[in-house]
């Protein structure tokens, strides 16, 4: 499905910038900017959003939670993952503040589901979570992209989101190590473990002496309305992907669970898919230099809908490792190939488009657990696996039309 072809129109600076004078470059080395960054997004997004999804199976195991409640927490982190992007406009002027205070909260509230207790507590929790996650990837990308395209190395972005991937390994992984002292002590584990990572961010803004640019969406928010024209089946391609990839990234170790009862085993799939997600986006700058980026975000498209449908065909331990590894492995570089189109499609005035994309993905995230739940509902039976294969249908079908648009 890949093929060899110039991106016409891509936004340059999304792979090369100008070498800047050393005077104006960061004072932070550049690999410690990249160390910072990444873990930032390690405790935001490995921690703070998705350490939900490894500790799912163990919170149903110790009857904390049923298959109903499980879907209202993933949801409602999602709902506030939407809603912190669309507020962090508002707070990324300062994004020092903004994502250390945030790294702060995020240890709180993580730490916090182990000792509140109660549906209530947790969905406040998990809400509050996908807020401060959504407000520390701003804030990264405000600072940490910046000083590398400051310092003539923005293709180092990628070794920053490698964090996303690191963190969902490290969280899963702690999962598995210390399975045997429950949910409640691995939710303030993981609190104290974000501790250490908010200590060397602060430690690394502290010596760069450079001013941090504020992103291009501090400005005043466009409305969603002034699409380009010929875009609107970017904007549902790119929801689709959110419905698809977020069921296995919600379910995953839940559905090895059904295999086997040792939390030592069936937490294995998420530190594999995240595993898969970091190596994919050190390669993906690579992918996406050389290949389409309608071809790359297709080809994403098609192996995760192959990782979908695997489990439904064979639940089996291969099976469950074979999906961790296709829909972690292509996850972040669908995002990047589809944010790196939205830019060139509408290179003069790219917020609406942008701002019409994130809002479908996030929709589409929000949407898939409610989905299973109401599927559920509907046949009093398990309503994961009919909204996997729906996901799998729509992502072959996103696939086919990706591949086929011209340039």
């Amino acid at each position: 499905m890949l093929s060899s072809g110039s991106n016409r129109g891509m936004d340059s600076t999304a792979t090369r910038a100008p070498s800047l004078p050393a005077a104006e470059a960061a004072a932070t080395p550049l690999w410690l900017v990249c160390l910072a960054g990444a873990l930032a997004l390690a405790v935001a997004m490995g921690i703070g959003r998705f350490a939900f999804t490894p500790l799912l199976p163990l919170m149903q195991r110790e009857a904390f939670i049923g298959s109903a409640e499980g879907a209202w927490l993933a949801a409602v982190n999602y709902l506030g993952y939407l809603v912190g992007a669309l507020t962090a406009s508002r707070l990324a002027r300062h994004p020092r503040r903004l994502v250390l205070g945030s790294l702060v909260g995020t240890a709180l509230v993580t730490a916090g589901a182990g000792v509140l207790h109660g549906f209530p507590a947790w969905l406040l929790l998990r809400g509050a979570a996908g807020v401060l996650s959504a407000w520390v990837m701003v804030g990264v990308s405000a600072w940490a992209i910046a000083a590398l395209a400051r310092g003539g190395r923005p293709e180092w972005g990628g070794w920053v989101y490698a964090g996303v991937g690191l963190g969902i390994m490290g969280a899963g992984g702690l999962g598995v190590t210390r399975a045997g002292d429950g949910a409640a002590a691995l939710w303030l584990e993981l609190g104290l473990l974000a501790v250490p990572a908010l200590v060397a961010v602060a430690w690394a803004w502290k010596r760069d002496a450079a001013p941090a640019a504020a992103p291009a969406a501090a400005a005043p928010q466009p409305a969603l309305g002034g699409v380009p024209r010929g875009n609107r089946g970017l904007v549902i391609a790119y929801g689709t992907f959110g419905f698809g990839y977020i069921l296995p990234a919600t379910y995953l170790p839940a559905m090895a669970r059904t295999l086997v009862d040792d939390p030592r085993l069936f937490g294995l799939a998420w530190p594999a898919f995240g595993l898969a997600a970091a190596v994919s986006t050190l390669v993906a700058g690579r992918l996406l230099k050389r290949f389409r980026l309608f071809d790359v975000w297709a080809f994403c498209h098609g192996l995760m809908a192959l990782g979908v449908l695997l489990p439904l065909f064979s639940l089996s331990g291969w099976s469950i490792g074979a999906a961790a590894l296709a829909v972690g492995g292509t996850f972040m570089v669908a995002t990047m190939a589809g944010l790196q189109l939205a830019r060139a499609r509408a290179a003069h005035h790219p917020a609406p488009l942008l701002s019409r994309m994130v809002a479908a993905f996030a929709t589409g995230q929000i949407a898939g657990p409610l989905v299973a739940l109401g599927v559920a509902r509907l046949t009093g039976g398990n309503g994961t696996e009919p909204t996997l294969a729906l996901a799998a249908l729509l992502l072959v079908g996103t696939a086919i039309w990706l591949a086929r648009q011209e340039d």
